[in-house]
């Protein structure tokens, strides 16, 4: 049966596509907001809303007691938890169970396998998904050096519950891994709780593509496209497109055969995400399974015409999905920008008031966003502003569409990174769609030194 009340237990963009989504199927929608989002639009769009804390996320969007009291308080049969935040929160999923909530997302228990990236690599291994070459969870700097003499220099060493590009960090020397073990430790520690690492070959200026999927609680799992998502700087995305470009059909078939086994070997329902890297020799290996709505979920949105969070919240309240893998046909090619609040070239975070806003427009043209004129950009969540999405016949025909796009976006108050993506719209490689994760390496707009 259909919910007719829904908790989104998140703020900014997202939290207005949910609301969106639910008030088009005929849902009542609750918010929750900080103190620091009592003017924010997601407050003022929902049919019912409270304050759950002050601004810091760990005592407001983090606070899963607040959540869950409001959740079963007002009524609400479900909480939609976006992205990011208790998204992927194993312990979170298992509270709404017990509280007679239902988690929009997979049980915890595929959470909880997906989330440890080790037990991940074995569980895709034994599904027959290539897997990168490493090692499993690491004890201490010397074992890693014993790792890495094996595999071979350049790794990565990652953290086993990682994700958003913490806890990882290149490792190109013998010498030059006692203090990368330090750090990643301590940044896996502080992100997510856990300081265990494990060690993987690095494979650099490689493809990153991920293969959309969408599954239903009768085990029924369709691939919705695929993405890529290779423009990325700090390992942190900026630029999307559907379909990924460059791929042949047989690698594009066997790249959604292999998502589709990982996502029955979890027995994987609603919507969630498998990652691949393709190195230059035309293999692929499983990166990782993202268990929640994505970011750019919108841009395989613009390509395919399916509603992806409207899926969500249908097959989280166990309806099949109704409609076959022969209907997924793309419309076109599709491209998004994620527009951030920050110095384009030095990334130095900006925020303070919006005082003129003009979003684009036109046919195939949608700017997901939060954002109003006089929104005060607060200092304390995500730098993204929003996310500029657009589709033509043509990925040539996408690109100028983005170009037209962004030079009509209009965001004073504060920076912005409009212009960093119309310079990577222009780069050779974006424009013949042979770029890989080091596109932007060594580049002043990148943060990131080249290595050899």
């Amino acid at each position: 049966m259909m919910f007719t009340k829904i908790l989104i237990a998140n703020r900014g963009e997202v939290a207005v596509r949910v609301i969106r989504a639910c008030k088009e199927m005929g849902i009542r929608t609750v918010a929750v907001y900080a103190e620091a989002d009592a003017d924010a639009l997601h407050a003022g769009f929902a049919d019912e809303s409270y304050c759950i804390g002050p601004a810091p996320v760990k005592d407001s969007y983090l606070n899963m007691e607040a959540i869950l009291t409001v959740a079963t308080r007002t009524g609400c049969q479900a909480i939609h938890p976006g992205y990011g935040l208790l998204s992927e929160n194993a312990e979170f999923a298992e509270a709404c169970a017990a509280a007679g909530v239902v988690f929009i997302g997979p049980d915890a228990d595929t959470i909880r396998r997906m989330g440890d990236k080790n037990q991940a690599r074995r569980t895709m291994k034994a599904a027959g998904v290539p897997v990168i070459e490493g090692s499993e969870i690491l004890t201490s700097a010397d074992e890693a050096r014993r790792v890495a003499a094996e595999v071979g220099y350049p790794v990565l060493l990652k953290a086993r519950s990682g994700g958003g590009g913490r806890g990882i960090r290149p490792v190109y020397t013998d010498g030059e891994m006692e203090q990368a073990f330090v750090t990643a430790s301590a940044e896996a520690k502080t992100s997510f709780g856990d300081d265990a690492l494990y060690i993987e070959r690095y494979l650099r200026d490689v493809k990153h593509v991920e293969v959309q999927i969408l599954g239903d609680k009768t085990g029924r799992v369709l691939t919705l496209s695929d993405r890529d998502c290779s423009v990325q700087r700090r390992k942190q995305k900026l630029v999307e497109e559907c379909p990924a470009p460059g791929l042949d059909g047989e690698t594009r078939r066997a790249l959604h055969d292999a998502a589709r086994r990982a996502a029955e070997a979890v027995g994987y329902y609603t919507v969630g995400t498998v990652e691949f890297l393709l190195s230059e020799d035309g293999r692929f290996y499983f990166m990782e399974m993202n268990t929640r709505l994505q970011v750019e979920h919108s841009v395989t949105e613009m390509a395919t015409g399916i509603d992806l969070v409207k899926w969500q919240i249908r097959t989280a309240a166990g309806l099949p999905i109704g409609f076959s893998q022969e209907d997924v046909q793309l419309k076109g090619h599709a491209m998004e920008c994620r527009i951030c609040a920050e110095h384009p070239y030095d990334h130095t975070p900006s925020c303070g008031e919006i005082s003129i806003l003009h979003v684009p427009g036109g046919p195939d043209v949608r700017f997901d966003s939060a954002i109003y004129q006089n929104y005060v950009v607060p200092p304390y969540y995500d730098s993204m502003l929003g996310k500029l999405i657009v589709c033509s016949k043509t990925r040539e025909e996408a690109i100028r569409k983005m170009r037209t796009a962004l030079s009509e976006l209009v965001i004073h108050g504060l920076v912005h990174n409009s212009d960093l993506h119309l310079d990577i719209l222009s780069l050779p490689a974006f424009k013949d769609g042979s770029y890989t994760t080091g596109v932007l390496e060594g580049r002043k707009d990148s943060g990131e030194p080249r290595r050899p």
